[in-house]
């Protein structure tokens, strides 16, 4: 008795300790992993800003020198001021473009404002201080640079040609090769040269030529710019070919950056590859107004499923399946893909039959744009008479169709079931099972296995199950039991509570708990009625589950048919329902819902 009381002490001492080791543990890796998704979205953002500065200062770059200037301002030009920014909106956030210019009086031959060293003519040159303001968070991220006009000394008889190379975050390239090619010239002329270490370039005594100088800028590893010359194709380039005049600075910049690689793996539902499916992968970045793009390729996926890019620019890229007989049901990550410079980029893509009308819901938090997992999201019309629930959680195996008949041990043919009693009618039009009608009326009961649907994976979580219509006309009902394991031959069905006594009867129930972590699934349904005129009606199954093809903050409606008046309702604990009325469906499309 005297020894017991100090162990029990000393228990609930190292408990104590435990808890708060584990406290502190688990507070230091949740800073860790906020840290590094705030640190993603400000290296994002430094990117789309420093993409806007190239193209927004390059335009100022191209006006005539009088014409440098802001629309109600000082000197006065064609440029917009903070009464008249421009707008621009990029992956869903809009900034605001406008520009300060001033005239600058160069110390190098006097200041007006001297009494010992006084020059007559100050307007040297213009400062040109281009604004860019991100319109949701109110910061403004400030350019500067200055335009010089005619009458450079020394160059009467030729110009210069300043070039200043930067990175994606607009900072200097060092050491970045430069080509700066003029066939029109006789004879040609072809330099090679290498920017200083602040990513500066200045060649002097270029002869005058209108756009007839090709720059490339380029360094080992990274990706390159360029001017482009006009064409059919691009008839009007957004970087033109440069123009030297004499006694003149022509001013041009580029942008450059480390390649990254990029992996597209095409995966069906059953998260096993796809081979031979061509994919469309476009980038953002004009090269030419108003659709012209720097990067917009088509590739095939090999044997594993794989599309493999190893030296890719920095850029959002959207693919697209052009293959007829597939398109995309969900993705990892949501479907546009920010490919950071110097790094290792995977995506997932997660195809499906194509289907004449179809509806891709994507659901994000509208404070950080990540996708929410296990929202709710229903989409229900009149006419066409539709109504069915899926959660943003993963993928759904749907069985709308059993007329196939049964006899089908695995899930390869939609409308093909495993066995039935006899008792359950699959050939009635509207397609849906029914309770067998006989002589004196529906049989009492009725009951139907599906298929084995393979998931792909052991490391499978079943979250809900759903069934359409949602509820059942009176004395009837519809049940369900799931059974699920890895070797594909032992079927227990069991019920919400993990028994053989329970049934599934209100649609988008919790599955069982014990049900994952197995890869293989069987539904089995019950029919009822205690009323021989009257028989219950299943139009289709929804089993939600995660795997390794998981698409998170989406649902995928196929088979859907053409219609105006679809009303989408989103909603999640925690956020404020999203209801979206009048919608229209028509082919393939796509929605994002902010909550």
């Amino acid at each position: 008795m005297g020894n017991r009381m100090p162990c029990r002490g000393i228990t609930l001492i190292s408990a104590v300790v435990a808890v708060a080791i584990f406290a502190l543990i688990s507070l230091a890796a949740y800073g860790a992993l906020t840290a590094i998704i705030r640190d993603t979205n400000t290296l994002r953002e430094q990117v789309v800003i420093s993409s806007l500065a190239d193209r927004y200062m390059e335009i100022a770059r191209n006006l005539p020198y009088s014409q440098i200037g802001t629309l109600s301002g000082n000197p006065p030009g064609m440029l917009p001021d903070l009464p008249n920014a421009a707008s621009t909106t990029v992956n869903g956030t809009t900034y605001d473009i406008y520009y300060d210019v001033t005239y600058v009086d160069d110390p190098a031959d006097g200041l007006i404002s001297s009494s010992t060293d006084y020059d007559p003519n100050p307007n040297d040159y213009k400062q040109v201080r281009l604004n860019i303001q991100n319109m949701q968070t109110g910061v403004v991220i400030p350019f500067v640079t200055t335009m010089v006009p005619k009458g450079l000394e020394g160059l009467a008889n030729g110009g210069a040609l300043a070039i200043k190379v930067f990175n994606a975050v607009g900072q200097p390239v060092p050491n970045a090769s430069i080509t700066i090619v003029n066939n029109s010239l006789s004879p040609h002329l072809n330099l090679l040269r290498t920017t200083d270490a602040n990513g500066n370039w200045t060649e002097v005594g270029l002869p005058d030529s209108v756009n007839s100088y090709s720059i490339t800028a380029t360094k080992s590893g990274y990706s390159s710019d360029q001017t482009y010359a006009a064409s059919s194709t691009n008839p009007n380039p957004t970087k033109p070919y440069a123009t030297i005049s004499n006694g003149q600075v022509t001013q041009i910049s580029f942008s450059i950056d480390q390649v990254s690689s990029l992996q597209l793996n095409l995966v069906n539902a059953t998260c096993q590859p796809i081979n031979g499916v061509g994919v469309e992968l476009r980038g953002q970045k004009l090269i030419g107004t108003p659709n012209v793009y720097k990067f917009d390729n088509t590739y095939t996926s090999k044997s594993n499923g794989a599309i493999l890019l190893p030296a890719l620019e920095w850029d959002t890229y959207t693919p697209a399946v052009v293959t007829p007989s597939y398109m995309i049901y969900g993705s990892s990550p949501i479907q546009q893909i920010n490919v950071l410079p110097g790094t290792n980029e995977q995506s997932e893509l997660v195809l499906g039959p194509t289907t004449a009308n179809s509806l891709l819901v994507d659901v994000k938090d509208a404070s950080t744009g990540n996708p929410i997992r296990g929202a709710t999201v229903e989409l229900m019309s009149t006419s066409p008479s539709y109504d069915t629930t899926l959660l943003t959680e993963g993928s759904t195996w749907t069985q709308a169709d059993w007329s196939g008949g049964s006899g089908q041990q695995q899930f390869t043919v939609s409308n093909q079931y495993y066995q039935d009693d006899g008792n359950v009618d699959t050939q009635t039009l509207p397609t849906g099972l029914r309770l067998v009608q006989g002589p004196n009326g529906y049989v009492s009961s009725g009951s139907l296995e599906s298929s084995t649907f393979d998931t792909g994976t052991g490391s499978t979580t079943y979250t809900t199950i759903a069934w359409t219509p949602t509820s059942q006309s009176a004395s009837t009902s519809v049940a369900f039991q799931i059974a699920t394991n890895n070797d594909n031959a032992t079927w227990n069905y069991l019920g919400p509570d993990g028994t053989v006594s329970t049934y599934y009867t209100v649609p988008n129930t919790s599955i069982y708990a014990g049900a994952s972590n197995n890869r293989y699934i069987r539904y089995k349904t019950y029919l009822s009625s205690l009323s021989t005129t009257t028989t219950p009606v299943l139009s289709s199954v929804n089993l939600n589950y995660v795997s390794g093809c998981a698409a998170p903050g989406q649902a995928m409606f196929a088979g859907l048919q053409a219609g105006n008046n679809y009303t989408l309702i989103v909603s999640m604990s925690g956020y404020t329902t999203q209801t979206i009325t009048n919608l229209s469906i028509n082919g393939y499309n796509t929605l994002e819902v902010d909550l």
